[in-house]
């Protein structure tokens, strides 16, 4: 297959969330749609899908026994183990019409993570931190928050709004992981092509972006120059992760959403979860602290 081969042929209406734990080899992504999770070992295996009673949509490691599930009602523990959920902090809970969407965890430990309208509102959407405790607002009146991401050190931090098209560079601060300066546009997608969807950032500075529509991953380097754009199988990749021992392949998601019977028929893998035919310089997720 062109571009990648399926690493999982569980079909997603919305595949996201994607995170990769090297120390049980397993890949962890969401059907956000579907208020479930999928696992797979990279190694081989099934695909296992777990159900949840709401929509969820990012997970990140607490550590070996623990993980920080993130959901429409706000961050939730999960016993790594049992599955068992426990409510750890509320967050937009009082509100229906928005769930959780992307998310990643800072160099620091501390954990970015959006919200947005179930039928992608215009201005419904948030970007929060949490980090020990602690959720701060950082940006509101965000229509689709995607592309959290962060430099190696921690200094720099991305996202985009997809319903614009706009990524955007911020500075940060290493150790908080809490932003120390104003926003400033990175990548205009608006002339490319598609839109932007999730991404991650590689030990080299390099962001790796996924083009909702696009049928491609686009890699900028730190300066914002394009330095190399992948096809992947299918028209609507939604967000990239690092996997591996040595986090140097990556994974991408990707949805079938808004696609009538014709637009399947054309993408039949749509939906699918792909291993690309790249190496990359990548990163394991740190930890996040709670």
């Amino acid at each position: 297959m062109s571009g990648g081969v399926i690493l999982s042929e569980e079909t997603c209406i919305l595949g996201e969330g994607p995170t990769y734990d090297a120390a049980t080899d397993t890949l962890y992504w969401f059907d956000i749609l579907e208020s479930r999770m999928l696992t797979r070992k990279l190694s081989g295996g099934k695909t296992v899908l777990h159900q949840f009673q709401e929509m969820a949509s990012a997970i990140a490691t607490i550590d070996a026994e623990r993980q920080l599930l993130v959901t429409e009602t706000g961050l939730h523990m999960r016993d790594a183990r049992t599955g068992k959920l426990s409510p750890h902090m509320s967050v937009e809970a009082s509100n229906a019409g928005t769930r959780s969407n992307d998310a990643r965890v800072h160099p620091c430990g501390a954990l970015w993570f959006s919200t947005m309208g179930k039928k992608a509102e215009a201005g419904a959407g948030a970007i929060y931190w949490y980090f020990r405790g602690e959720v701060r607002l950082l940006y509101p009146a965000i229509t689709i928050p995607n592309s959290i991401c962060f430099s190696a050190d921690g200094s720099v931090g991305y996202y985009a709004d997809t319903a614009q098209n706009l990524l955007y560079r911020v500075d940060c601060d290493a150790d908080t992981g809490l932003p120390t300066g104003e926003p400033k546009l990175f990548v205009d997608g608006r002339a490319r092509g598609g839109g932007i969807d999730g991404s991650v950032v590689d030990l080299n500075g390099t962001l790796w972006n996924a083009v909702w529509g696009g049928a491609r991953v686009d890699a900028y380097a730190p300066d914002g120059t394009l330095v190399r754009s992948v096809a992947v199988p299918v028209s609507q990749p939604s967000c990239p992760a690092f996997v591996g021992a040595n986090a140097d392949r990556m994974v991408v998601t990707s949805a079938w959403e808004h696609m009538d019977a014709a637009a399947r028929a054309a993408d039949p893998h749509a939906g699918k979860t792909f291993l690309l035919d790249i190496e990359v310089n990548g990163r394991h997720e740190p930890n996040v602290l709670i």
